[in-house]
């Protein structure tokens, strides 16, 4: 059984064990019983690289004659399920768990993220936000998309966007890592999405660079995970103020 949050910061009052938690966590009580955290100047940094080990594998065009209008408007529409440039690997999700991360509520950057309908594709393919957060769906084309999200721990959504419509707004009830996306009426259309209750996560660039900021002293594990080659672990202790590189190297799997 996996205690509330409030239940854990109770535990640890109750046994004198609350000096395991690093200083820096410091804050004000919040909502459903979480303390909201308030930085100190003590947070550290986790950067890196992914790598992609094995032969360069090739995007694929898409067949988009199914809707002439994306056929027209991205003519040369490419996978982005594997995108290696000078073997380093993009569309990677990075993130951080630990156990005292879920003791606290963490300030969300922005109240919106936005996953777009742009040139028949979504943009981003992979995003992450907060748990607070609001993520907005833009259509951006001249023809009528649908995003259906097919969550395992969220309510399944399911919603049409004609042409120059307004934006659809979505929140989540619970956090959810890599919720799948896609568009029924462009099968080829596919995102996903991850839901936090903190904001230390990010996706690797073209070049496979990531950043991880503003994260508290503690000891972390941090999840690597591509769609097609799977997820790799690491577990990391990041001291006041310190600044720790972790790479990650991805292959082609065997089978």
């Amino acid at each position: 059984m996996k205690l509330r949050p409030a239940l854990i910061l109770t535990a640890l009052l109750a046994t004198g064990a609350m000096s395991v938690i690093p200083t820096s966590f410091s804050g004000v009580l919040g909502h459903q019983g979480k303390l909201t955290y308030q930085p100190t100047g003590s947070e550290g940094k986790i950067t890196g690289k992914v790598t992609f080990a094995g032969k360069i594998l090739q995007r694929k065009l898409i067949d988009t004659s199914s809707d002439p209008v994306c056929q027209d408007a991205n003519p040369e529409l490419y996978t982005e399920d594997i995108i290696i440039t000078a073997g380093k690997l993009a569309n990677v999700f990075v993130y951080v768990s630990g156990d005292m991360l879920e003791l606290y509520a963490f300030d969300a950057p922005k109240p919106e993220v936005l996953l777009a309908h742009r040139g028949c594709q979504f943009v981003p393919h992979v995003l992450a936000m907060q748990l607070s957060q609001t993520l907005k769906l833009t259509n951006e084309d001249a023809t009528t998309h649908n995003t259906h999200f097919r969550p395992k721990d969220n309510k399944d959504w399911n919603q049409s966007q004609p042409e120059s419509s307004q934006p659809l707004e979505k929140k989540f009830a619970t956090p959810e890592v890599l919720i799948p996306v896609r568009d029924n009426q462009h099968p080829w259309q596919k995102a996903y999405v991850s839901i936090l209750s903190h904001p230390f996560f990010a996706v690797s660039a073209r070049n496979g660079s990531y950043q991880i900021a503003g994260l508290p002293p503690g000891q972390y594990t941090v999840v690597a995970w591509h769609e097609r080659f799977g997820e790799q672990r690491a577990e990391i202790s990041v001291g006041v103020s310190e600044q720790k590189n972790l790479d990650f190297t991805f292959k082609q799997p065997e089978n």
